[in-house]
């Protein structure tokens, strides 16, 4: 899964998605490009891919100050990438500035904590409030704990997207 940044073709995702991939496809309004990785920061396990397209329609992202524990939200990703698709997921916000570790050992922090349910292939997907705005970057699940799951939010994906954009890190 990914998300739209920039008409002219790039698309954000999670670095863990397309780490050690030789070839990148990336569908957008019912067509499939091929994606090139331009930026990696596995800090925030996020990832910029390049497509040659233009005129796309944009996310936008939302504020950190607008988020609020309880606030309905849309997880949208491809779940076990079934075919079929896109699924979409509904829950809330459970929580704000978490931090975790990963099953390879790796933390990452200041994430948006939700029960929307995710499950393997909605990485890299949006975390949308109704608004329609993207608050997070579908990032983690934790196996151990039953409808947890996080998203880089969108406060701190934003400045690494433009970081990825103008400097490739």
């Amino acid at each position: 899964s990914g998300i739209v940044v920039r008409p002219e073709g790039y698309v954000v995702t999670n670095y863990h998605v397309v780490a050690g991939a030789r070839d990148i496809k990336v569908h957008v309004d019912g067509q499939t490009y091929d994606g090139r990785v331009v930026g990696l920061d596995d800090v925030t396990d996020l990832a910029l891919i390049k497509i040659e397209a233009s005129d796309l329609a944009v996310a936008r992202f939302a504020s950190e100050d607008d988020l609020r524990v309880g606030e309905w939200v849309v997880s949208l990703g491809n779940a076990l990438s079934l075919k079929g698709g896109l699924t979409l997921t509904v829950g809330i916000i459970s929580a704000l500035g978490r931090t975790i570790q990963t099953e390879t050992g790796q933390w990452f922090y200041n994430l948006v904590q939700t029960d929307a349910a995710m499950n393997d292939g909605s990485s890299g997907g949006p975390l949308v409030n109704l608004n329609g705005e993207v608050v997070g970057i579908n990032q983690a699940i934790l196996r151990q704990a039953a409808g947890m799951a996080f998203a880089v939010s969108a406060t701190d994906a934003v400045p690494v997207i433009e970081s990825l954009i103008e400097y490739g890190r």
